[in-house]
């Protein structure tokens, strides 16, 4: 029923014609390390957090102090194609807690260096809190934890 509806939807109205743009779907939302990433996190912070991944980073932070339209749309632009690949909330009304980016070795390329400083420099401006972690093949739960400053989750207030 679902599939029928959808090509209802989208079709061209009976008139015989179909759309030039076709799309393919992606295997898998998160990259390998991203996952192995994301399993041993979720061991780390318990249910003191809800985990959203692969979040816009226009959804997160916006552009303020900006006086103009021309200004804004300037400023969102250059936030609105990128993403973070974890962000934390609070799982009682979601607010934004923290963000997490995964480094892999592309991040070494000066390109994604840039990208990497305007990252760091909007998430402090916005005041949300941004930490890396260097992609690899296994994580530490007590790194983890270490890192963002975690009691274990059986110590963390429900």
């Amino acid at each position: 029923m679902g599939q029928a509806l959808l090509k209802f939807l989208f079709s061209s109205g009976g008139k015989g014609k179909s759309s030039a743009v076709h799309y393919k779907k992606i295997d898998r939302l998160f990259t390998k390390a991203e996952r192995s990433f994301l399993g041993v996190r979720n061991q780390a912070v318990g249910n003191q957090f809800q985990i959203m991944g692969k979040v816009r980073l226009s959804d997160v932070i916006k552009p303020a102090g900006t006086k103009d339209r021309s200004g804004w749309r300037s400023a969102f632009n250059r936030i609105t194609s990128k993403h973070l690949d974890f962000v934390m909330c609070d799982p009682a009304d979601l607010s934004i807690k923290f963000a997490i980016e995964l480094d892999d070795a592309s991040h070494q390329r000066s390109d994604r260096k840039a990208r990497d400083q305007f990252l760091n420099e909007a998430m402090v401006s916005a005041g949300v809190p941004l930490y890396r972690f260097s992609a690899k093949r296994a994580y530490s739960i007590a790194e983890i934890r270490s890192v963002l400053d975690l009691s274990a989750p059986d110590q963390m207030a429900e």
